[in-house]
């Protein structure tokens, strides 16, 4: 494994990810969106995956893409890149502790949140009105044919402090959700190198099974959080051997 990754290299990973997980973030959204009769029970995730492909193909499921490659090539590329550089800093007289990474995951969301704010926050605005604009009345529709023609509508319509909008609460979810998911992955990482032997009978190594450990262990404490929704930066740790 190398330590010296290329700073956009989380940006690619979390792409990676939200191209994978995109149609259960599409089926959240229309589930959340769709209008039912009072009393009537939602439909499941495969209900509603199941019936857009259906109706309109299996390219449906995949509305919105584009906004969520978007968002993560700009705000989870600064999040994740920055803490990268933070902590290569931070180890230069030997590996930090806990608390420093924390900091550094905290700092480096924070620059997240702020640098990403119009394509994190703005970009999460045009997901969700595209993947819902095939449930609305005709007339209520955006019609935004790829997220760059939404981000622009947007600003048109709302101006540029409209792309700013939400950027104290976009800030702050950052830094927690970077803190409890990044911060902890090395956490865990490095009680798992130093203490599996003695707790598992088995020495654990630095490879593909150290990384899905301790990614699974961070992206649980995240959970706990309620902030794990639309962050992919474990699967920057996994890809990243």
């Amino acid at each position: 494994m190398t330590n010296a990754a290329p700073f956009w290299l989380g940006g690619i990973a979390a792409t990676m990810a939200a191209s994978v997980t995109h149609p259960l973030d599409f089926a959240k959204v229309r589930m959340q969106t769709i209008e039912t009769a009072p009393g009537a029970k939602k439909p499941s995730i495969l209900h509603v995956i199941r019936a857009s492909v259906h109706d309109s193909g299996i390219r449906s499921i995949y509305t919105g893409l584009t906004a969520a490659w978007t968002r993560q090539m700009s705000y989870s590329l600064v999040r994740i890149g920055a803490y990268e550089e933070l902590k290569s800093r931070l180890s230069r007289n030997g590996p930090p502790s806990g608390v420093a990474l924390i900091a550094a995951a905290s700092v480096a969301g924070g620059l997240g949140g702020i640098v990403g704010n119009p394509a994190g926050a703005s970009f999460h605005i045009i997901l969700v009105r595209m993947t819902s604009d095939s449930i609305r009345p005709p007339e209520k529709r955006y019609g935004y044919s790829n997220a760059i023609t939404g981000l622009f509508s947007l600003a048109k319509e709302e101006g540029l402090r409209g792309l700013a909008r939400g950027i104290g609460t976009n800030t702050t979810r950052a830094v927690l959700m970077n803190a409890s998911q990044v911060g902890s992955y090395d956490f865990f990482k490095s009680n798992l190198l130093q203490y599996s032997g003695s707790l598992f009978n088995y020495q654990l190594k630095d490879n593909l099974l150290l990384h899905v450990l301790a990614s699974l262990g961070a992206g649980h404490r995240c959970n706990y959080c309620l902030f794990s929704s639309g962050c992919h930066a474990n699967a920057y740790h996994v890809f990243v051997i």
